[in-house]
This record gives C-alpha cells, sequence and structure tokens, in this order.
C-alpha cells in the first residue's frame, strides 16, 4: 500500500474531525466508516502492485537457478561396463548395512546372489543391539563385547582401565574420577562406536560402498561437468577419454588409493602408465622407463642413483 494514499485520507478526515470539533461518538463511528472506505478502496491496488512484485521477482527464478545449477547432469554420462554380480552385492550389502533386511532379501532373491547373505547374520545382530541400546538395555551389547574382548582388549586399555576404577565407586559414581563416562551424552557416542566395531570385525567399513561411491559423484559432479563443456568445445570426445585432464579434488574421507606422480615425466599413473620398480628400488612410470632406454643399447642409468638398468629387470608396482 502506498504510504502517501493513507496520509491523504488520514490527513482529509483529521480535518473533517478538526471542523466538527468537539466529537461525539457518532462522529467517531463516521470517522472509523470513512477511513475503512478508503483503505478498502487503496488496497485492491496496492494487491496488484504486490502481485506485479512477485511475478517479476518469480520470472527471475529460472536464469538464477540455470547459473547456480545444471539442469541436465546426463552429459556427465558415460558407458561403464559394470560386473553385475559386483553391483548387485553393493546394493545388497547396503540394504543390510542400513538395517532394511525386507528389500535386501529380495534383491538377492531376484538377483541370485547367495553369497551376499553371508553378510546379513552380522547386521542383523548389530541392528539387534542397537534396538536394545534405544531402550537403555546394555545387556545384548555386554554380551557381544564380552564374546569378542580379545580383540578389543589391546585396543581400548585405557577405556578399560577407567571401567575398573568406577567400580571401586558404585552407589556413589558422582563423586567418581571417570564420572563423566557415566553422562547421558555418552550413550549416542557409544551407539556409533558399537556399530564401528561390529563393521570393523565384519571386514566392512562404516560406510558403505554405495554411500561412499554416491558422496564421491555428487562432490565430483560440478568438475566432470565443467570439463564435459570444454571438451564439447574442443570438439573431443567425452566417451574416449581414458584419463580425466584436470584433477578430482575429494574430501580425505573418499581418498582411498595412493596416487603416484612419475619424477621424470610429471605424469600421473594410470592402467596404461603404471608405476614400474626398478632393481635399485627407485620408481619411475612405464612410459619414462621405455623412452630411456630406447636412448640406451641395452641399459640405461637410474636418474636418482649410478645404478645400470634393463626395462626388462623392471617390475610394476600395485597401490
Amino acid at each position: 500500500m502506498e504510504l502517501h494514499t493513507v496520509k491523504d485520507a488520514f490527513d482529509g478526515i483529521c480535518k473533517n474531525q478538526a471542523i466538527n470539533d468537539p466529537v461525539s461518538p457518532v462522529d467517531l463511528k463516521s470517522i472509523l466508516s470513512e477511513l475503512k472506505l478508503k483503505l478498502n478502496a487503496v488496497a485492491p491496488l496496492n494487491r496488484l502492485g504486490l502481485k506485479k512484485e512477485r511475478n517479476i521477482n518469480l520470472s527471475k527464478y529460472p536464469k538464477l537457478l540455470e547459473k547456480s545449477f545444471n539442469p541436465d547432469i546426463s552429459k556427465a554420462y558415460r558407458n561403464v561396463d559394470f560386473d553385475f554380480h559386483t553391483v548387485n552385492q553393493i546394493v545388497a550389502n547396503h540394504f543390510y548395512q542400513q538395517g532394511l533386511f525386507d528389500p535386501g532379501d529380495s534383491l538377492i532373491d531376484e538377483a541370485g546372489e547367495p553369497e551376499a547373505i553371508a553378510i546379513r547374520s552380522h547386521f542383523l545382530e548389530m541392528y539387534q543391539v542397537l534396538e536394545s541400546l534405544k531402550v537403555k538395555d546394555l545387556e545384548p551389547a555386554l554380551n557381544w563385547i564380552v564374546s569378542h574382548l580379545a580383540p578389543f582388549a589391546s585396543l581400548h586399555m585405557n577405556e578399560f582401565q577407567k571401567l575398573v576404577v568406577c567400580i571401586i565407586w558404585v552407589g556413589k559414581l558422582d563423586s567418581c574420577p571417570h564420572a563423566e563416562l557415566m553422562a547421558p551424552t555418552h550413550w549416542e557416542a557409544f551407539t556409533k562406536e558399537i556399530k564401528k566395531q561390529f563393521c570393523s570385525l565384519a571386514g566392512q567399513s562404516y560406510r558403505s560402498p554405495l554411500n561412499v561411491a554416491v558422496a564421491a559423484g555428487v562432490e565430483g559432479l560440478p568438475a566432470l561437468l565443467k570439463l564435459v563443456s570444454v571438451i564439447a568445445a574442443k570438439r573431443q570426445e567425452w566417451q574416449e577419454m581414458k584419463q580425466l585432464t584436470v584433477p578430482m579434488e575429494l574430501e580425505k574421507e573418499l581418498q582411498f588409493h595412493s596416487i603416484f606422480a612419475c619424477p621424470v615425466s610429471r605424469d600421473q599413473d594410470s592402467k596404461e602408465n603404471p608405476p614400474m620398480l626398478m632393481p635399485c628400488l627407485h620408481v619411475l612410470c612405464k612410459q619414462a622407463i621405455m623412452k630411456l632406454s630406447e636412448s640406451e643399447p641395452r641399459t640405461f642409468r637410474c636418474p636418482y642413483c649410478p645404478t645400470e638398468v634393463s626395462a626388462e629387470q623392471c617390475r610394476q608396482l600395485y597401490f
């Protein structure tokens, strides 16, 4: 609503009131009625102005969204020949690790993957313990810990010693030097630790492989989309690329393998150019070794020590 319109209406009413002063109750009612009429008269204009302003702002959103987000992420898609047996096991493992046993069982039955059922009992036991912890029932968790005490004893000796001290203070734990162990906030931390130790003993990661793959894909997708647009501008073929031409920076928790860069060529290792171990224990990429061996008749000298090396003596390294 325009303020000057309201002000003009209000001033007119004030002048009318000044002329008819003193004001009687009847005059007050007429003043209110006149003010309501003025406000009702300008209200549609105000709503129309707000609607126009809102429509203008809404019309800007599609352009802003296109600048901030890529509407077609399928541009980064590549044809990959996945091993469906492995994919089925990864998905079934994810269902079980999330406590979704019915979908996991259905997938195993329909895909014919009986091997994946081996991990089911482990996660079923884990969730039975976790459900007991939700109602502050420690007995299932303690029974499981006792049955696996040996691996925990060496890893958590400090915590065991603190708990032994707490036994002396039974009945007066508030005065115990380690009273913080009894804090209510530790229930959540204890539940998380139980889940970690369950997964560790079963040889499983705390985060499911599917969860990690999706998280890494989401983090790397913007860089891939940008790379695809650059490749398209240069008329190169995205599907035929063997190696990314830009670094893919992921969070440390999403990095699991060491990356080797050849100290001679500065190239990063790949399937076509793997790291090779020389007899002197120095490492170069395969292409660098081939170039060095071509320049010499039989052997070449290691760039970092006096050892004479032949290409046949070098062995591929696997990280």
